[in-house]
């Protein structure tokens, strides 16, 4: 009789169209790696060496104005520049590439140093939240831009080079990858079954309930069934609501209030400042309707075992697809547990 939690099989995201392994089984092999902690530095609240911190310099000797909330630049080193010059490739349609306008900025989430979301208040987390709305509305307003991404590397582990609580944002002309797939699937599902993806995809966890980590009144946190990542969570708001800009005062306050309760959690696991990818998933900003987007945000952590074991995709999930032992019904409830005892 098959079952999900001891036999081998494969899970399908619909909202990329793409399957990962799934291979219960191996969490039984013995492990002998160490499980320790890794103890954390001590931050100073403020550091006179950050280029982030009020008041400090920055490239060039651009100085940050005295923030006491939020504060948002352009990259100095942007990956996207609005005055890239147009042109275009194709050599038979094997070599391509195209020229790509954009504007990248950095949100720092608070004057503070020392930091995390996890540490902020919830009404904190509300000015975070109501920046990132007026940027995506900001950046989506612009002519060019046809996609604007919201996200933050948390960790050095997971590539970012300063510990001072911040994030970025992306404008892109060209959609990305990842925006693409989610596009196509949910507007592909919305013309077949008359309903949105994700509000069908919500309701059945919700009924099973076994992968639901926590809830407010307007979003739910959740282990997606086809999650690749460890502890990847998903977030998805409870109306179906295509963008930030959507969002009522109530709905902005429980984002903040949903992002630090999981981030605390996720601390927690292995009693260490959780490195992670977070990221927002909203409706293109290219001018036209799009009733079949939902917004939901993306929790990518790499440790896998402990604060030093991390998950790496390597061989078989480089070759041929993506494969995870713990079943994101064990994490979701590993992470149930913590939200509940906080």
């Amino acid at each position: 009789m098959f079952d999900l939690t001891r036999h081998p099989h494969r899970r399908y995201n619909p909202l990329t169209r793409e399957w990962v392994l799934v291979s219960p089984q191996r969490t039984e092999r013995p492990w002998q790696g160490q499980m320790e902690n890794v103890p954390e530095e001590h931050q100073l609240q403020y550091d006179p060496e950050c280029y982030l911190c009020p008041g400090n310099s920055r490239v060039g000797g651009v100085r940050n104005p005295p923030y006491t909330s939020t504060f948002v630049f352009e990259n100095d080193f942007a990956a996207l520049r609005p005055d890239a010059p147009a042109g275009k490739l194709d050599q038979g349609g094997l070599l391509v590439a195209e020229g790509e306008q954009g504007i990248s900025r950095v949100v720092c989430f608070s004057p503070r140093h020392d930091l995390t979301i996890a540490q902020m208040e919830v009404a904190e987390l509300r000015q975070v939240v109501d920046t990132w709305t007026a940027q995506y509305v900001e950046l989506g307003s612009l002519p060019f831009v046809n996609w604007v991404q919201i996200f933050e590397n948390r960790g050095a582990q997971m590539g970012a080079s300063n510990p001072h609580p911040h994030g970025q944002i992306w404008a892109n002309a060209g959609a990305p990858n990842e925006s693409m797939k989610e596009d196509r699937a949910q507007r592909e599902y919305l013309r077949e079954h008359g309903s949105c993806l994700l509000c069908d995809y919500l309701r059945l966890e919700i009924k099973s309930g076994e992968r639901l980590i926590c809830a407010n009144d307007s979003f739910y946190a959740l282990v997606p069934f086809w999650a690749i990542w460890p502890f990847e969570t998903i977030l998805i708001s409870k109306r179906h609501t295509t963008g930030m800009d959507d969002f009522n005062k109530m709905e902005r306050t429980g984002l903040a209030d949903i992002l630090k309760r999981m981030t605390s959690s996720y601390d927690k696991l292995f009693q260490i400042s959780f490195p992670y990818s977070m990221g927002f998933h909203q409706r293109p900003t290219d001018g036209q309707a799009h009733p079949e987007w939902h917004f939901h945000g993306h929790f990518y952590p790499p440790l896998l075992r402990s604060a030093i074991i991390r998950k790496f995709m390597v061989g078989y999930e480089l070759l041929a697809m993506p494969q995870r032992d713990i079943t994101p019904e064990s994490a979701g409830q590993r992470l149930r547990e913590l939200v509940s005892n906080s």
